[in-house]
């Protein structure tokens, strides 16, 4: 296909499956973040009445989509590894290589064109590594806070698991504040996600936010 007049390269980066998770988990990172904020403070206050229980439905939005956020993550896993595309298994090889690494820097400082070997550069590839790891952990927290509050049915069947947890970070008030200092993570991982996000797509005129709603990048052809 041809954009201006230059030949353009369409290509499958994203999956249907992997496009549907990503959207799935910014919903609950943001109802999470938001949710979890009230939680920990309540900012607005219910009416004077037994019948309203403002909490109560915050709390339970909390869990709902902390419970969406766990699936996503051991989904995402599963994907990485065992999906049919190794687009993303592929970008491994940037990582171990040195020029990928200072070619990549070298493209942010406006100093020639990115090549990667799979969809996401080696700087990439490390951060949302990391990011996925900060999702496990919280996941994992969050799930020891609500065996720790929930002592029957899920919560009764974590509890010997959820109280070896408490007792290794140092306590239930320990659990709380690593539980909080890994959502500060993702508040400044997604802010400067989304600027990367859109600062690739006019820097380098592709691999930008369409990819991730299309599931395709375009790439200029080479002549």
């Amino acid at each position: 296909m041809a954009k201006a007049g230059v030949p353009f390269e369409q290509v499958k980066v994203f999956s249907a499956a992997i496009r549907i998770f990503h959207w799935l988990r910014a919903l609950a990172i943001t109802v999470l973040v938001a949710t979890g904020f009230y939680i920990s403070w309540p900012f607005v206050v219910g009416a004077a009445s037994t019948d309203v229980l403002v909490q109560g439905w915050i709390r339970f939005s909390h869990l709902i989509f902390g419970f969406v956020l766990c699936a996503i993550t051991l989904a995402r896993a599963y994907l990485y590894f065992f999906s049919k595309s190794d687009i993303e298994r592929r970008s491994m090889k940037d990582v171990m290589s040195v020029k990928s690494w200072i070619t990549q820097l070298k493209s942010y400082l406006w100093m020639g064109k990115l090549h990667k070997a799979g969809v996401y550069g080696p700087l990439q590839y490390v951060t949302y590594l990391m990011v996925s790891v900060m999702a496990f952990l919280i996941c994992i927290s969050g799930l020891v806070l609500y065996a720790n509050i929930y002592h029957e049915a899920l919560g009764g069947s974590l509890w010997g698991i959820a109280s070896w947890c408490t007792e290794l970070l140092g306590g239930l008030a320990w659990v709380r504040i690593w539980h909080h200092y890994i959502t500060w993570v993702f508040v400044i991982f997604v802010v400067i996600h989304v600027y990367m996000a859109v600062w690739t797509g006019i820097r380098f005129k592709h691999n930008s936010v369409d990819a991730i709603v299309s599931g395709y990048d375009y790439h200029p052809e080479e002549h």
